[in-house]
């Protein structure tokens, strides 16, 4: 009868920590890229809340470019595709819009259009909160031909107060999660280098320096966490494929740049547990008496 294969001393479970930190790696990654549709999400909602300029009756058609040429210079006007979100509705075209939403013609019992032609501005995300539209609309109302200015100031504000609620609320989820996760690594990684503590302990009895006894398991650390980070990218990049081929609508919320960073961080995050978790695990082993090594 065979006798079993013994464990070699010193023997490491390379397997299990690199699918460990992949594992807990893709889950933190998986978060992310929820975190960054979200935001790129409630930036889309912001930037489709409009203002309303009403302008001055009888305008000549060169104040007309004048004003729009001021308004598409903001900074507060949001950009797409590098022109700016300014749209001009006259009032023929209002009364059309009037007529498709109520059904109704005023035409029928007034003999005049009393409605006003328009601006109406895309906002930047940045200037949507209360005290930046209460500006805005106080330097917009200012402006040589402007009649009036409107906005919903309670769909600004609902729509602010649950992004912010929303956001804090991911935000604190990711902060508890990146922590379990790094606590998971560390953890793993002290699990591996327990198998190690006597290989330790042997060196240190033949004379090996500290640095010495260290280099080849911080070497090895850093490379599992490298490598761990690599195919969790790219486990996080064929689920992130998989989604937009399911959901074609996800594409809209899609930011290479930011995606590329987060990627890169995961790739990071890795090699950094990696390093600083067996850094502290060899210095444990290095220190501790022959006792406790058992």
């Amino acid at each position: 009868m065979a006798r079993p294969r013994k464990k070699k001393l010193g023997s490491y479970p390379t397997l299990l920590v690199v699918f460990s930190i992949t594992l807990a790696l893709t889950v933190i990654g998986l978060f992310g890229l929820l975190l960054l549709h979200a935001h790129k999400l409630s930036q889309q909602v912001r930037e489709n809340l409009e203002v309303q300029v009403y302008l001055e009756r009888n305008l000549p058609e060169t104040e007309l470019l004048r004003l729009q040429q001021d308004l598409e210079s903001q900074a507060y006007v949001a950009k797409h595709d590098g022109r700016a979100q300014v749209r001009f509705v006259s009032k023929e075209e209002g009364a059309r819009q009037l007529l498709e939403t109520t059904g109704e013609d005023f035409h029928n019992f007034l003999d005049d259009n009393p409605l006003r032609d328009a601006y109406v501005l895309k906002i930047q995300p940045e200037y949507t909160d209360t005290m930046h539209l209460r500006l805005l609309g106080r330097s917009l109302g200012q402006q040589r031909g402007v009649f009036e200015v409107q906005y919903s100031k309670s769909l600004f504000t609902s729509i602010n107060q649950n992004l912010e609620r929303v956001s804090l609320l991911l935000l604190g989820f990711a902060a508890v999660l990146v922590l379990v996760v790094v606590i998971l690594i560390n953890n793993t990684i002290k699990l591996a280098m327990f198998s190690q503590r006597l290989l330790i302990r042997s060196m240190q009895l033949v004379g090996a320096t500290r640095f010495f006894i260290q280099q080849p398991f911080l070497r090895r650390a850093t490379w599992q966490g490298l490598a761990s980070g690599f195919l969790a990218v790219l486990l996080l990049l064929s689920l992130l494929q998989y989604a937009y081929l399911e959901v074609a609508q996800l594409r809209l919320l899609r930011d290479d740049h930011l995606i590329g960073l987060l990627l890169l961080g995961v790739l990071g995050l890795g090699t950094a547990i990696g390093f600083f978790s067996s850094y502290w695990a060899v210095n444990k082993y290095l220190n501790v008496s022959l006792d406790e090594l058992y």
